[in-house]
């Protein structure tokens, strides 16, 4: 990996707030690099660090082989995308994405040639004249980007650039980001809260929290094992079951409808209170005795009427239905086991219509492979009021704004 961005034992504080926590972090060139978290957990103080917006407390920027913690902004080979977009109204399209140029006093047929070429690869040449209360918010994005773009910058900073968008547009600038990113080739640093954007658009997350790096990572890589229980709710849905680690199972043996396999170190048994016991790998070595969260994602389990067959490392659970959603593509379902509510996607990769459909109040077995579910230590009360709120039964997303065009 090289050193293309690299920050060193960065820490910046507001008072006793410890906003960035002697974060060490290095970005590969070209790469489209997020920072993830709720919040203040710091990671628009750190885009702004490296902006030349802020100096940090201690540590160092290097970018492109040059320390450039002290430099003044204008001296950073680095343009910044915001939120509100920041475009001069009284300013048409053609003339917000020169201005930059303009004020480096370049000269005029290069200025012609780069915006036209940039108006052309956002596909906006027919808007060229007009104002920003005259094109939609999709438009003016595409705008604001191609006027960070035009000057060359090293870094593309973004900071939560589609949080004004409505859900629909949101999907599609993230294809656009995508596709600009692949034209220009230039990194991208950024900066949001969605974990769904997030994961559609980085090579590399990393998840922040109280000002320090929770993991780092690909998006399959924090996704399928994250590394602790904090990381494992803020990223998608899951379930947590809580208990102690248990003794390993012996070969042959049949528990709770599980039949063990020679169990070695990865694998171990976790006893929850008025739940069967389960079966899970454990990576990270926790200790027989020790208490942790087991979590398993909603699409890692099966659900069936019919009990399946006992396989090695295969958990096998019963329960009733509480509630079921027809999503389209999936069908989500709450199954009660003892004091807990599991949440269940099917997907649907084949559905028959005249396929006799799982209902409320229905008895049915759950299924998992031990190797879908990730032990880790408990997260606390602070870190859980940081997470995002559970999905609401009837959707998770609101109804989106109608954009006017």
């Amino acid at each position: 990996m090289s050193n293309f961005l690299h920050f060193e034992n960065v820490s910046k504080h507001y008072g006793e707030v410890k906003a960035v926590d002697q974060v060490t972090l290095t970005v590969e060139q070209g790469e489209i690099f997020s920072l993830l978290g709720p919040s203040g957990c710091g990671k628009t103080t750190l885009l702004r660090i490296l902006a030349g917006f802020e100096q940090p407390d201690s540590g160092r920027v290097i970018l492109g082989g040059k320390d450039v913690t002290d430099l003044p902004p204008y001296e950073r080979k680095v343009n910044t995308i915001f939120q509100s977009y920041a475009l001069f109204p009284h300013l048409s399209v053609w003339d917000n994405i020169a201005f930059g140029l303009k004020v480096a006093k370049r000269p005029r047929k290069e200025i012609n040639d780069a915006v036209e070429a940039i108006l052309a690869m956002i596909q906006m040449e027919d808007h060229a004249w007009k104002k920003p209360d005259q094109i939609s918010g999709g438009q003016k994005q595409r705008v604001a980007i191609a006027r960070a773009l035009v000057n060359k910058p090293q870094v593309l900073l973004l900071d939560e650039p589609l949080a004004a968008l409505d859900l629909k547009l949101r999907q599609r600038m993230l294809i656009e980001l995508d596709l600009i990113h692949d034209e220009v080739g230039i990194t991208f640093l950024y900066v949001t809260h969605d974990q769904g954007e997030a994961m559609s658009l980085s090579d590399r997350i990393a998840v922040m929290r109280d000002g320090k790096i929770e993991q780092l990572g690909t998006p399959a890589e924090i996704y399928e094992a994250p590394r602790t229980s904090f990381v494992a709710a803020f990223i998608g849905d899951t379930n947590f079951f809580d208990g102690v680690v248990a003794e390993p199972l012996e070969k042959g043996v049949v528990l709770d409808g599980m039949l063990s396999a020679a169990l070695d170190k990865d694998y171990s048994r976790l006893k929850v209170e008025d739940f069967p016991d389960v079966e899970c790998y454990n990576d990270k070595q926790i200790r027989q005795g020790e208490k942790v969260f087991l979590s398993v994602r909603p699409e890692k389990f099966r659900i069936s009427r019919e009990k399946p067959e006992a396989r090695p490392h295969l958990n096998i659970i019963q329960g009733m239905v509480e509630d079921v959603i027809y999503l389209g593509s999936q069908t989500k379902y709450w199954v009660r086991v003892a004091d807990y509510q599991i949440s269940v996607i099917r997907q649907h990769s084949r559905f028959l219509l005249d396929e006799e459909p799982i209902e409320w109040d229905e008895q049915v077995w759950l299924s998992w492979h031990a190797d879908d579910g990730f032990m880790m230590e408990k997260y606390s009360e602070q870190d859980e009021a940081l997470l995002p709120a559970p999905p609401d039964k009837v959707g998770d997303e609101v109804e989106p704004e109608v954009e006017a065009q």
